[in-house]
């Protein structure tokens, strides 16, 4: 073999060395492509994916496809190839699906009327994808299981005529939570009916507990000393139930009024809440008491104060909005460790040590997840109007909206 012969054989073992880099890259972002659920796939606010770009050009990611939407703060889940979420437009609400690819339209279900409000119109609840199954929640109160591939309804159900909730001054916004076999929401309805388990095939109501008013919240499921746990912010209360038959492990009082953020689980013990409207936030300790399971403070203070946001975990340290100031605390102590303006009252989640960020004026920011300082990577204007829904991570590709548009960004 010549020598020149030698040195392309050579190359072409390189260049298959390097595509085959590529192709596990490629697969590392392409591993956790869907995100089908409030938060991620831990409900948690952080994507595992690794690989993507952290260095954007000054006009921002390259933009895959850009489609106008109606009114509505609902985010969007990601699941085999599809993206969902709900709008509003004309006099009513949808469900829609869209191909993530071009950002066509795959089906829309119409979930009801309109609803209004001068914060904003349309749904707030994100919905919830199960396998072939997608559960939507209208702002008001009709919950659908849906065929995910066709939008054909599977069952539904009327919380305001069933079960007396009330609608919520800004709309139903929790999003439904999946636990084996169950799909789990906050209906808000009377007679210890504020939390309702349904089956997620038949529809059939399994169980329902609790009372108190509607919150705005999101649940989260956990586990503690071997018990599994979903854990309920209501109207006045932190609840923490059994999944699998509605019974009270334990009650946390927390201030009547707005709670909108999701708590934040700190493993292995720990549960962070926070609230706006100056009530700030706590960390809470679970303890075993007894044949059951009791709830202490660790510490409280208002150096936190989630609005409609809600903060993310790295390490020892919470990343999130205090009101429409970016902020990072310790967690164990609530100490304040920098604060940074700029973006308003945003939203973010954790990526590959990163947050991502989404000013409700619409700048897009990427930052270090430090504690040391506020470390902008990188940021540019995206949108020109309101943005308070969280923006969404999936196979390496950055969704956004607000009440007009939504664009899908590569970060490849």
């Amino acid at each position: 073999m010549t020598m020149e012969n030698r040195v392309y054989v050579l190359l072409r073992r390189c260049a298959a060395v390097l595509f085959g880099t590529w192709f596990l890259v490629g697969g590392v972002l392409g591993a956790d492509a869907d995100w089908p659920q409030w938060r991620g796939p831990n409900r948690d606010g952080i994507s595992s994916e690794t690989g993507f770009i952290k260095n954007w050009p000054k006009a921002g990611p390259e933009v895959l496809w850009h489609i106008p939407l109606g009114d509505g703060y609902s985010g969007i889940s990601i699941a085999q190839g599809k993206a969902y979420t709900m709008f509003a437009e004309g006099n009513d609400e949808f469900v829609i699906c869209l191909d993530t690819s071009d950002g066509k339209e795959i089906w829309r279900f119409r979930s009801g009327g309109k609803f209004t409000e001068q914060r904003g119109d349309g749904p707030r609840s994100m919905p919830t994808v199960d396998g072939d199954s997608v559960f939507a929640l209208g702002a008001e109160g009709k919950l659908y299981a849906l065929d995910a591939h066709s939008g054909t309804k599977i069952w539904s159900h009327n919380f305001v005529e069933e079960f007396g909730s009330s609608i919520p001054t800004w709309g139903f916004s929790s999003s439904p939570i999946i636990e084996g076999k169950l799909v789990i929401v906050e209906a808000g309805g009377k007679d210890e009916r504020a939390i309702v388990a349904f089956d997620k095939e038949s529809g059939d109501v399994v169980w329902a507990t609790h009372t108190d008013a509607v919150g705005y919240s999101s649940p989260i499921s956990i586990e503690f000393g071997g018990v599994r746990q979903i854990i309920f912010l209501t109207s006045k209360t932190l609840v923490s139930v059994a999944p699998e038959n509605g019974q009270v492990y334990w009650k946390y009082a927390w201030p009547e009024g707005i709670n909108i953020a999701t708590p934040v689980f700190i493993p292995d013990d720990k549960i962070f809440i926070s609230a706006s409207y100056d009530k700030g936030a706590v960390l809470l300790k679970m303890i075993t008491d007894g044949d059951g399971i009791g709830i202490e403070e660790v510490w409280k203070s208002r150096v936190m104060k989630n609005h409609f946001n809600s903060s993310v975990l790295q390490g020892d340290y919470l990343y999130g909005f205090d009101n429409a100031i970016l902020t990072c605390i310790e967690v164990d102590t609530g100490e304040e460790q920098w604060r940074h303006r700029g973006f308003g009252k945003g939203s973010l989640l954790l990526a590959d040590g990163c947050l991502i960020i989404l000013g409700e004026g619409g700048k897009l920011a990427l930052a270090e997840a430090t504690s040391g300082e506020y470390r902008e990577k990188a940021g540019f204007q995206l949108f020109d109007d309101k943005c308070w829904t969280v923006p969404t991570l999936a196979g390496g590709r950055l969704y956004l909206r607000n009440q007009k548009e939504m664009v899908c960004l590569d970060l490849r």
